[in-house]
Formats: structure tokens, C-alpha cells, sequence
């Protein structure tokens, strides 16, 4: 194929085995979160793409920066997960952490068994606010006292940042003006790894049984709307939750992907009607054999942007035909191009990566000028993929317009 992407290596974290948020900035540049989940007393690193000399610059130590040593016995600050937030007016890259890292010498971390351990138990997600035109840190909150962030979306109009929490599952409301939260209370038990924002301002995120969930900021209210996510005829709702949306660059409409084996591709309409309506395209990745187990690291899709052509992207994963189920032995990562207006899809990359997994990709993102990045999890170190587009040259806007959710 024409184009090839080519994979960055978290090489100055050596033991990072994850990259769980990858955004475009409000200065049209890459930010990537370097992240170590499974090894103890690892602190989560924000990096940025620099496209003028081809490599990955380390601007943020999360544990030094929220005065949270990795070393201190608890639960690091090892992640940020779905939730780099960037903001237009005042250049400011909204960043909040989240768990699963252990102390260090620790072999795991229980955020339920450890929830009242003095010593162990998380501080809570960091909510960073870094400068982009000066690679400094602002200011930082605990925006989820003993729990994670993990998945974040900003509405700058009203200066408000909209979070889900883990293990609790709380929707909880920021308010960046005073620095104050709210928690408007508990979802389910299965965190949507997304919450987005229509053209109203309006939050979604999704519950247990991919029903969506709409905070109306006129009204202050977080309510449960009759309208669901798809899924499989043999499959419940149970689990069909959010992995990961994009709006059209119109902005009156949602792309998204689901989280569970077999997603689907959907479409969301959020203004039409009262509720809004949901388009289900089918499942993106190929047919099995259903009477082996599939797990959503193998049988998964993820990373949906839009190019600067208006054609919709995203990775989801491609294991050998030869399989009877997904595994991620020999598995690639397929980018998938999708036309908006027939919703043909075709294959336009490949993701490969020697010597480790290359199916797993999380977030996506578009830079000034028009390529395109993927975040990947798997393997140490972790890293991102970069794939060059044919874009106008003479251009530095072509990130536009922003995604502002993570």
C-alpha cells in the first residue's frame, strides 16, 4: 500500500506497555500519553510529536508535577486514560489521571481492597492543566478523590469538564472557573470509555446495557434517554457500551465503535428528535467461529478520526484466517477508511510493528497538517503510529476541526 505507517517507540520509558490517550492539541500538534500499567512505581509521562525533527518530545513527569512520587507506597499515577481535553482560546491541554498502576514492589493494585488502606489506597485522578505554548503545567486538582479518570470531555463554552470515574462509575462535573467538582452520582458497574459533546453542549456516555446517558447543562440533569447501542442478534446489551466516537467535521453527528467482541460501527444523530437516533453499520471486524470465547484486546476496534479528505478512519483488529478465534499472535492492526456518504469501507493501511501485537489501538488523532496518529497498546516499550496522508501542502490548520474530548 501507499502508505505506510511508522511506529515510535516510548523509547525513553523503556517499561511502558500502554498508550491509552493520544490528541491533537489546540496548536495542531500530537500529544501522547506514556503510560506503565502493569509494573509498579511507574509515574505516566505526556509527550508531544515533534514534527520538525521526527521524534517524541517528553514534556510532563504526571508524578513530579502533582507532587505524587511513584516511590511513595501507593498506587502510582501510571495513565491517563481517554482523557486529554484540549482547549482553543487559551492553548491549555486538559489532562486527567487514572489507576491500575501498584506501589512499587507490588505485584497488582485493588482499587476495592485497598479502597481504606492509608498506605496503598490511589490519592485520586490528577486533573492537570498544561500550557501548550509554554510545555508547563498550570496548575493541577484531584478532580476523583481514591479513583481514577477514565474517560474525560470538555465543553469550553461553559468552561465545564465532564468525567467518568473508576471503580465507581460516577459522572462527575468540573467546573474550571473555581476548580470545584460535582458528582452527580453513580452509572453502573461498566465504565463507557468515552463521553462526548453535541452541538448543544450536551454530555453523552452510555450505561451497563448501552442505553445512552445525556447530561442537559440548562437543565443540570443526568438522565437515561430510550435509545441503545447496537450489538450481535446472539448477544445481550450487556457490556455494549462506548469504546471510542468522533463528530463529523459538520459537527452534526457521531462516529462510533462499541466495546465488546464483535463491535459495531454506528452512527449517532444527537439532534434529531428528542432523543436522538442511532445508526448501526454491523460489525467491523471478520466473522468466527462463536463457540470459542473472544476476548475485546483481540476482537477489537478503536482509534476513529477523520481525515482532511473528510473520509472517516479507524483501526480494528484482523487476526489469521487460519484462527478459529482472535488472538493477537499474528494479529495487524487494518486502517480502515470509511466514505461518510455510502459508508463503503476499504482497507487503506496496515499496522505492523516487528516482534509484538499491532491490533490494539486506542485513540487517534489528525495533525496541522493533516496526518494522521494512532496510539497503541501492547508490547514494551509501547508507542504510536504515524501515517503521512496525501494533504494540500502550504498548510498548518488541517487539525481542524478539534476534537475536544478524550
Amino acid at each position: 500500500m501507499p502508505h505506510t505507517p511508522k511506529f515510535y517507540p516510548f523509547s525513553d520509558v523503556p517499561v511502558s506497555d500502554s498508550c491509552w490517550s493520544l490528541s491533537t492539541g489546540p496548536d495542531g500538534r500530537i500529544y501522547i500519553a506514556v503510560c506503565s500499567e502493569g509494573l509498579g512505581g511507574v509515574s505516566v509521562y505526556i509527550a508531544r510529536y515533534n514534527d520538525e525533527l521526527d521524534r517524541l518530545d517528553y514534556l510532563v513527569d504526571a508524578s513530579k508535577e502533582t507532587n505524587d512520587p511513584p516511590d511513595s507506597g501507593r498506587a502510582t499515577q501510571c495513565k491517563i486514560h481517554y482523557c486529554f481535553c484540549p482547549s482553543r482560546h487559551d492553548g491549555i491541554l486538559y489532562a486527567a489521571t487514572h489507576l491500575s498502576g501498584p506501589a512499587l514492589g507490588d505485584f497488582l493494585y485493588s482499587p476495592w481492597a485497598d479502597w481504606n488502606d492509608p498506605r496503598k489506597a490511589f490519592r485520586g485522578s490528577a486533573l492537570m492543566a498544561l500550557d501548550t505554548k509554554t510545555d508547563t503545567v498550570l496548575w493541577w486538582d484531584t478532580i476523583a478523590p481514591r479513583e481514577g479518570a477514565r474517560c474525560m470531555a470538555l465543553d469550553e463554552q461553559r468552561g465545564k469538564l465532564y468525567c467518568i470515574t473508576y471503580p465507581r462509575d460516577h459522572f462527575v462535573v468540573y467546573d474550571i472557573k473555581t476548580r470545584s467538582r460535582r458528582d452527580l452520582g453513580r452509572i453502573g458497574a461498566i465504565n463507557s470509555q468515552i463521553v462526548f459533546t453535541d452541538r448543544k453542549g450536551r454530555a453523552y456516555t452510555s450505561s451497563d446495557m448501552g442505553q445512552l446517558v445525556r447530561y442537559d447543562p440548562d437543565r443540570d440533569r443526568l438522565e437515561e434517554i430510550p435509545a441503545y447501542l447496537p450489538c450481535e442478534p446472539y448477544q445481550s446489551r450487556w457490556h455494549s457500551v462506548f469504546y471510542d466516537a468522533v463528530a463529523s467535521p459538520e459537527g452534526d453527528c457521531i462516529y462510533g465503535v462499541t466495546w465488546r467482541e464483535h463491535m459495531h460501527l454506528f452512527r449517532y444523530w444527537p439532534e434529531e428528535g428528542e432523543f436522538g437516533r442511532v445508526e448501526d453499520f454491523g460489525p467491523v471486524t471478520q466473522e468466527r467461529d462463536h463457540s470459542y470465547p473472544a476476548d475485546t484486546f483481540s476482537d477489537h476496534a478503536g482509534g476513529l478520526v477523520f481525515g482532511a479528505d473528510g473520509m472517516l478512519y479507524f483501526v480494528h483488529s484482523r487476526w489469521p484466517e487460519k484462527s478459529s478465534f482472535p488472538t493477537p499472535e499474528g494479529a495487524v492492526g487494518v486502517v480502515c477508511q470509511v466514505n461518510p456518504q455510502t459508508m463503503e469501507k476499504m482497507d487503506f493501511a496496515y499496522l505492523k510493528e516487528e516482534g509484538r501485537p499491532s491490533q490494539y489501538v486506542s485513540r487517534a488523532g489528525r495533525d496541522r497538517f493533516g496526518n494522521l496518529y494512532f496510539g497503541h497498546v501492547g508490547g514494551t516499550p509501547s508507542g504510536m503510529f504515524r501515517l503521512p496522508m496525501d494533504n494540500p501542502s502550504g498548510r498548518s490548520d488541517l487539525h481542524e476541526p478539534l476534537r475536544t474530548w478524550g
